[in-house]
């Protein structure tokens, strides 16, 4: 071995750090929760394309959406269905969109839109909102889902 190098000895596998997503569902990070049942929790993207604008994500950490097994996967849709109607319900919209795009955090997730235009949907043009209004909006979305 060259003077000044270390051993490397044996490797413990790499355990990746919780994503963002699991650090709200923990209770870690602050959010606007809108749903929560035993496997998934919905909340509102706090960078919105429009007034809320939610994300639907299992509790159990996984990267792809195609990596859910099929039962979280149609309970995944379910729940954001849900989500959606209540969405549908409490924001002026012409519909709900739903996309699915996964690149931005390796924890699945579900955006659900409130869609005026398709520039709602392009993640192009964002709307700011206060705290007021964030909450007052989850208040909105929660009272239709009772």
């Amino acid at each position: 071995m060259k003077p000044g190098a270390f051993p490397l000895g044996p490797q413990k596998p790499r355990t990746p750090m919780p994503s963002i997503f699991t650090k709200i569902i923990n209770g870690e990070i602050p959010c606007y929760k809108v749903a929560e049942d035993e496997q998934f929790f919905a909340f509102l993207d706090i960078n919105p394309n429009s007034r809320g604008h939610t994300l639907c994500v299992p509790k159990k950490e996984t990267d792809k959406l195609l990596d859910l097994d099929e039962p979280s996967y149609m309970g995944l849709m379910a729940f954001a269905r849900k989500v959606g109607k209540a969405i549908e319900a409490a924001v002026p919209c012409k519909r709900v969109g739903m996309t699915v795009i996964g690149l931005e955090v390796p924890h699945v997730h579900v955006h659900l839109i409130p869609l005026h235009s398709m520039v709602n949907a392009t993640f192009q043009h964002k709307e700011s909102l206060s705290p007021e209004e964030f909450e007052a909006t989850a208040e909105k979305i929660r009272a239709h889902l009772a």
